[in-house]
């Protein structure tokens, strides 16, 4: 397909547009002749800001009718040679009718939910359990953008956004982040469960840093784990921007995280994480760079819940209850510290 403006349609959430960069990447090193828009969420384009080689168009979600009614607006009758509809959510199929496009590309039958199939009018080849990164990168096969076994994710930090980490790396010498909240509660670990284990790792020789957004969930979740710990932790949960946190990770020795945001920020600097499952699969959802690492029990309570392996259900089945994080231990989570540590040297 000959594709000289392309427009990519990925609204949210923070994971999966960091899946989505590793794509965009791959097109502006294999095709850089390729015009690249890409509409987005107004609290993602914060994280992507200032990327090189894409203009960003933001959806804020939060405007109701409007949002579409600006969207309209900014992208001002243009035509584009293909769009890429990478999320199936209603919200986002219903801002692909206002994009001009002579192909648009959706997901294949088996990922179309909500009715993306009727936005669509190409579909990306199948896939047997791909990992969300992987499903992205149906897309830039789908226009014969070459593949490449190297990938890379080009998020700048400016030199400000930078000073916070470096101020920190410089007082801490070595520190571990722990990321702890996901977006619903369900998917948190115990308080006391990261209390030991940053107690663990401080006993280890690193200092913990917890990071996270500016929720009452997230500062909640911060304000009790500081309270189970029996040794001093550095709280910047609600303190940074996405920047500022992405710096942070950036440097950090590894990253303790459940299914959230911040564990795949971490994966696209290059940082180590030790994701905690319990309702997804990891190989679909965790980070991608560190599944080796993961302390996941959903193979168990998937296979209790429904009597089949997860090679039996449909791909991205999620496990339901409210206290499954409950079945990570201490230990599990120690094992997978050890054994990342054990190969950093």
């Amino acid at each position: 397909m000959n594709v000289k403006k392309l427009c990519l349609l990925r609204l949210s959430a923070i994971g999966d547009v960091c899946h989505a960069v590793a794509m965009v990447d791959r097109i502006i090193k294999h095709a850089p002749d390729i015009q690249i828009t890409w509409i987005i969420g107004k609290v993602e384009y914060q994280l992507l800001k200032g990327m090189p080689n894409v203009r960003f168009i933001i959806f804020d979600k939060k405007l109701g009718k409007e949002a579409y009614v600006k969207l309209k607006a900014d992208l001002n009758g243009e035509t584009f040679d293909a769009l890429f509809l990478m999320q199936v959510a209603f919200r986002a199929n219903w801002a692909a009718r206002l994009i001009n496009a002579k192909t648009k590309i959706g997901f294949d039958w088996a990922r179309s939910k909500e009715l993306h199939w009727l936005f669509a009018n190409q579909r990306i080849a199948p896939q047997q359990h791909a990992h969300v990164l992987e499903g992205f990168m149906g897309f830039a096969d789908s226009i014969n953008v070459p593949a490449t076994n190297e990938l890379s994710w080009n998020i700048p930090i400016s030199d400000d956004e930078q000073a916070l980490a470096q101020d920190l790396l410089a007082e801490l010498n070595s520190y571990v982040v722990i990321s702890p909240a996901a977006s619903k509660a369900e998917r948190n670990w115990l308080p006391e469960r990261y209390g030991a284990t940053a107690d663990y790792l401080i006993e280890k020789g690193f200092q913990v840093v917890l990071c996270g957004g500016p929720a009452d969930l997230d500062k909640n979740l911060g304000q009790q784990i500081e309270s189970h710990c029996q040794h001093k932790v550095t709280n910047l949960i609600g303190k940074t921007s996405l920047k500022q946190m992405l710096a942070v990770l950036k440097h950090a020795s590894l990253v303790v995280a459940p299914d959230t945001g911040p564990a795949h920020m971490a994966t696209t600097v290059g940082t180590d994480v030790i994701g905690l499952y319990a309702h997804s699969n990891p190989r679909r959802t965790g980070p991608y760079s560190s599944l080796q690492y993961v302390a996941s029990v959903y193979d168990q309570v998937i296979l209790q819940q429904t009597g089949k392996t997860w090679q039996q259900l449909p791909w991205g089945t999620r496990a339901k209850g409210q206290d499954l994080m409950k079945l990570i231990e201490v230990d599990m989570v120690i094992a997978q510290i050890d054994k990342l540590l054990s190969i950093q040297g």
